[in-house]
């Protein structure tokens, strides 16, 4: 049935049919919320059970981050780029690139037009590599 022919038909139909109607889709649906909820309450009950025990593979990872290790420390990472109408906003080459970097590539500019000259000589000097060969 189309749904233009269920609306003409509910339309047609007196208030005790259409009360009817009510009354079972009600019970229709009172019934499928009564097994989702039963189902829902068995995944609870076995994530409880499963942390109650202890056991790591049937809970979530999410739940397992805790548990875990600090990360590890990174070396701060110097900028190599730096956007030129506001200097204080640079980037280090690494991750997602900012948005003022993004919106200047796509109006023509090149990546290198925002490298910042003196980080080459301050990462040499710090690996001990010198620029000339």
């Amino acid at each position: 049935m189309h749904k233009l022919d269920l609306k003409l038909d509910l339309e047609t139909m007196d208030f005790d049919e259409l009360w009817l109607l009510h009354e079972e889709l009600t019970k229709i649906l009172s019934e499928k919320i009564t097994a989702e909820k039963l189902e829902l309450e068995k995944r609870l009950a076995q994530l409880n059970l499963a942390n109650q025990r202890g056991d790591a593979a049937a809970l979530p990872a999410a739940d397992s981050r805790a548990d875990r290790l600090p990360r590890r420390k990174y070396p701060k990472v110097l900028p190599k780029y730096c956007n030129p109408s506001a200097p204080e906003e640079t980037w280090s080459g690494r991750g997602k690139q900012p948005r003022w970097l993004v919106a200047a590539l796509q109006s023509g500019h090149k990546l290198e037009d925002f490298k910042i000259e003196n980080t080459q000589d301050a990462t040499n000097s710090k690996t001990g590599r010198s620029q000339h060969s």
